[in-house]
């Protein structure tokens, strides 16, 4: 007798664009309605693929990684990387659908990151981290256009934001060293010209994340300079010659990482490596910076595409999924759960568009001085508080899916795997955090102007509950204040050890702020009471995080030492 047993649904995913009320809402308020109704026909058909065609393929592509194939049949060294399908199939679409391309064009202005970033966000969460060369393919290309160095210009930016598979490239970020990734300054690899003139490269690069890239911006230290940061020297690298082959590059190894599977991270010997200066000699690490805050915009950006498609997924399985006797659609204890999350990204989306905006201003020149200040300011802090969001929302979600949530061929463990990466990748939130207090210290103002922002947000927010989640975000922000200008007196071991709740608490007043601006909007333009609902449950999620702790106690319970 064959006995017939249960058999729970898979949650599905629609239209990712249409289903999408804060992605939507976000456009219908910041876009002119020209530019809104040009786009949405491509941001439509995104999220069509994103829900269907590409997360399908996703599924069904989850046991294939990338392979290096180190030796031919007959012996030659050819270090070939293959990477998945899913891989493949990402780089064209890519290409055609201008996700680099969109935001060196220029059709829409100021509005151009939007437009680019509203694609990468839909992109994102079925694509397995091809976001990451497309990161750096973008950092590269506005690195070169602000060197003012034409030939390379020439040379590789029409590649990098071509619309066309068969001339598109794609450039790798070579810096990670096995001295330190967030400390470049301690870079071991040198830089020699040969006698002919031609710079040429030796080093190891421990952690290089785009190895299968046409091109690379890396830095070396040529011989004879200083050590530190100041020493080292920014290099634009082609990575293959005339022929195909590795320019004088030998792949060690793939990286085994705990997620980013698909994601081709070598560790890479340049031996002799042909490259050219991309400015001069020197501040290599000052060079460098633009193509930073892209990747760690791209990293927020990729933040919050995966925390919406972790609800997407948690709140279709709800419906489907029936516990002790009713949907857990309908179970107060788990619908408190997943407003929760969805407070978290409805914040931490509003950040992180704000800093596309602020970046489209600055590249059309339309940015005011307040603004010019808060970009340079919140590169670092909308990086960390997406970053650590993104792990705790993708950690929750998969246990918001019990046990299907930990087993692998439901492709959900994914989503905690790579969101992983978030906090670490482009620097740690300590690491961040430092660069925030950094960039205080160059311009003091910046914390006034953030201030300014967050009261311009909530200014004429007239309903009770709203009104009063705004002024949370002020008080955060008027504490953030006195915290800096107390702890600096207090000496530099005060003040970098507060800096990751200093930091958080930035992100998260400000974050609190935005939602509250776009929930008045929502109830007073559309008439949606759902953003208000977010604004109220984030306010009450620990947005002040600072707090004052004796560092000697610190000290002995960091390292478990008796007093």
């Amino acid at each position: 007798m064959k006995i017939e047993s249960f058999n729970q649904p898979p949650p599905q995913l629609g239209n990712q664009y249409d289903e999408d009320r804060v992605l939507r809402a976000y456009l219908q308020r910041h876009l002119p309605g020209g530019v809104l109704a040009a786009i949405e026909p491509e941001l439509q058909a995104m999220g069509q693929m994103a829900g269907g065609e590409l997360y399908q393929m996703q599924l069904a592509d989850r046991l294939n990684e990338p392979t290096l194939i180190q030796w031919d049949a007959w012996g030659e060294r050819m270090d070939r990387i293959e990477v998945s399908p899913l891989w493949q199939r990402a780089e064209r679409l890519a290409a055609e659908a201008g996700i680099v391309a969109a935001a060196f064009e220029p059709t829409y202005g100021r509005f151009a990151r939007t437009h680019q970033f509203a694609l990468t966000y839909l992109f994102h969460p079925s694509t397995d981290v091809y976001t990451c060369p497309l990161a750096m393919t973008d950092g590269a290309a506005r690195t070169l256009l602000i060197s003012g160095n034409q030939p390379l210009i020439d040379r590789a930016v029409p590649h990098l934001t071509s619309r066309d598979p068969a001339t598109f490239w794609t450039s790798g970020q070579w810096m990670t060293e096995s001295t330190g990734g967030s400390d470049v300054g301690l870079s071991e690899t040198v830089a020699r010209q040969d006698e002919k003139g031609q710079w040429r490269l030796y080093g190891r690069k421990w952690f290089t994340s785009a190895t299968t890239s046409q091109i690379a911006l890396t830095l070396a230290r040529p011989e004879g300079n200083p050590p530190g940061g100041k020493g080292l020297a920014m290099f634009y690298v082609e990575t293959r010659d005339e022929n195909g082959r590795l320019h004088h590059i030998t792949v060690n190894r793939l990286k085994d990482k705990l997620g980013t599977r698909k994601v081709p991270t070598a560790e890479l010997m340049l031996e002799g490596t042909p490259a050219q200066l991309v400015y001069g000699p020197s501040d290599g690490v000052r060079h460098i910076v633009p193509m930073l805050h892209l990747t760690r915009t791209w990293n927020a950006v990729s933040a919050v595409s995966f925390m919406r498609r972790g609800l997407a997924l948690a709140r279709d399985y709800a419906h489907k999924r029936v516990a002790f006797g009713a949907p857990l659609a309908q179970q107060p204890l788990h619908l408190d759960t997943l407003a929760a999350l969805q407070a978290e990204f409805e914040a931490a989306f509003q950040l992180t568009f704000f800093l596309v905006d602020l970046m489209g201003k600055d590249e059309a020149g339309e940015i005011s001085d307040d603004e010019a200040l808060l970009r340079r300011l919140l590169t670092s802090v909308v990086k960390l508080t997406t970053g650590k969001q993104g792990v705790a929302v993708a950690s929750e979600v998969l246990e918001a899916h019990g046990g299907a949530g930990y087993v692998e061929d439901t492709g959900l463990p994914v989503l905690l795997r790579d969101s992983q990466v978030l906090p670490i990748w482009e620097g740690t939130t300590n690491v961040l955090a430092l660069d925030t207090l950094r960039a205080l210290s160059k311009e003091p103002q910046a914390l006034v102007a953030l201030g300014r922002t967050v009261d311009n947000c909530v200014a004429g927010v007239t309903e009770e509950k709203l009104a009063a989640a705004g002024r949370v975000a002020q008080t955060a922000v008027s504490h953030a204040q006195s915290w800096l200008q107390t702890s600096s007196a207090a000496g530099r071991p005060v003040l970098e050890a507060g800096a990751r709740r200093f930091s958080l608490t930035l992100g998260r007043a400000l974050s609190l702020a935005l939602l509250v601006e776009q929930a008045h909007w929502s109830l007073t333009q559309q008439q949606d009471s759902r953003s208000r609902a977010a604004a109220i449950r984030f306010a009450h999620s620990g947005i002040d995080q600072l707090a004052d702790f004796d560092l000697d106690e610190t000290a002995v319970l960091a390292m478990d030492q008796p007093v």
